[in-house]
């Protein structure tokens, strides 16, 4: 601990002494330093391993990171203007408190001849060397170190101006600047919860009222770690992390946050409906390439089937065999939506494209035998096709080299298969269906109620 203060105090003093005995070089704060480089030409440099950089080249930047309250440690992050930057950069640095010698605004100077450049996750960094099972990679730069390329001006530091953003506009350009998120909360899941848990990184998550989601990011050593999120909806301003196509935010403490404005509607994106239900089946006779499930809304609303799933039972099993996830569907007021194994094939045969694929052996694959169920997001089975346990063959739901229709009349799905709803063409005419094989596509009608 005490060789911990004495090198702070060391540095701090470097930093502030303005006595003539000390050349800016030397005391770090320098009027007399110019860059030679951008930031996006240091990057350019990296061409895919870690490098030392040989040349004299010097960037400047404005810090926007502190670790005055413990959510940053051993790195200092800083960009390219105090305001509307083009790119940010961080540093690797072993100094503890560092923002006594480089407070946020302060205008830095980097000499990067003997850094090392490198990237991690798709992030540039710069710092010294650490070796580990074989591998070198940027590491910190040593405290006595940091005196030799890192210099503050003797201007005296400028307020940053944090750059609005949208979740659903977020670009690699805006890593490691200072950033802000207007009408963010968050969410319902993890309110009650500490910023941190004790001495873990902890990931915490923001939403807009969109649904769009974000990360913030606590250390769990940070003097914050055990308040509580804060409640309501607001204003974040932060570091943007980012770790290859995952974004993050971190504060610098909670002055950061200002969660005053109420919270989001709840967006509800799960709805039932027993104005859903299968409308026909096909294995036609001549492709069972172009076999599909037709599901119908009879309603006057279009229906988001987020969370809705098909399920088939193959022949007598109990346990579903193959469920499909429709989440990502809406199907209009009074409009069809078609399920298929083959997607290319049932295009060309029937001449336009499904709304989804679902594969072989999915249940828009069964050979006629099977039985589906359609289920909402909240676990209801809104329809039924067969039954359950029960093998089709020689029954009367079975619509083997055939198709089942369901008739015009029936407006709703009915969990209780009920052979009356029902026309039933296959290759046997068993139990009272038609013994009728039917070839595609002159025999189905997918996408309309015929």
């Amino acid at each position: 601990m005490f060789k911990r203060i004495f090198t702070i105090l060391l540095l701090v003093s470097y930093a502030c002494n303005t006595d003539a005995d000390f050349d800016d070089e030397t005391i770090g704060c320098s009027s007399g330093l110019t860059a030679n480089a951008t930031f996006a030409q240091v990057k350019d440099l990296f061409q895919g391993e870690l490098l030392q950089i040989q040349e004299d080249l010097i960037i400047e930047g404005y810090v926007v990171s502190s670790d005055r309250d413990g959510n940053f440690f051993s790195v200092l992050h800083f960009q390219d203007a105090p305001e509307n930057p083009a790119e940010g950069f961080q540093l690797q640095l072993d100094i503890r408190e560092n923002h006594l010698l480089y407070p946020v605004g302060s205008k830095i100077y980097i000499k990067l001849k003997g850094l090392y450049l490198g990237q991690r996750r798709d992030v540039f960094q710069l710092g010294g060397t650490f070796a580990a099972f074989g591998t070198t990679s940027v590491g910190r730069l040593p405290a006595l170190k940091a005196p030799e390329h890192l210099f503050v001006s003797c201007d005296t530091p400028v307020e940053i101006q944090a750059r609005l953003i949208a979740l659903d506009g977020l670009q690699t350009s805006g890593t490691n600047t200072l950033v802000q998120l207007d009408g963010v909360e968050v969410i319902a899941e993890e309110m009650g919860l500490p910023f941190a848990e004790v001495r873990e990184e902890t990931e915490r998550t923001l939403k807009d009222c969109d649904g769009n989601t974000i990360a913030i990011l606590n250390s769990g050593f940070s003097d914050f770690q055990s308040e509580v999120l804060p409640m309501g909806n607001g204003t974040i301003t932060g570091v943007l992390l980012r770790e290859n196509e995952d974004f993050f935010i971190a504060i610098r403490s909670l002055e950061d946050i200002t969660f005053n404005a109420e919270r989001c509607e709840e967006l509800v994106t799960e709805f039932t409906s027993n104005q859903i239900f299968i409308s026909e089946l096909a294995d036609p006779n001549n492709n069972a390439d172009a076999r599909f499930v037709e599901l119908y809304n009879s309603g006057t609303e279009a229906l988001d089937l987020n969370g809705w799933t098909l399920v088939r039972y193959t022949n007598d099993n109990t346990e579903p065999s193959s469920t499909e996830d429709l989440s990502g569907l809406v199907i209009g007021a009074s409009q069809a939506l078609l399920i298929v194994a083959n997607g290319s094939v049932f295009e060309e045969v029937y001449g336009f494209p499904p709304d989804l694929e679902a594969g072989t052996n999915s249940p828009a694959d069964s050979n006629g035998d099977d039985n589906l169920e359609l289920v909402d997001p909240f676990g209801t089975v809104i329809d039924v096709f067969g039954v359950i346990g029960e093998d089709g063959t020689g029954t009367d739901h079975e619509f083997e080299d055939g198709r089942a229709n369901r008739n015009l009349g029936i407006q709703e799905g009915n969990p209780v298969y009920t052979f009356s709803e029902w026309e039933v063409f296959n290759d046997t005419g068993e139990a009272g269906t038609t013994n009728l094989p039917q070839n595609a596509p002159e025999d189905f009608t997918p996408g309309s109620r015929n």
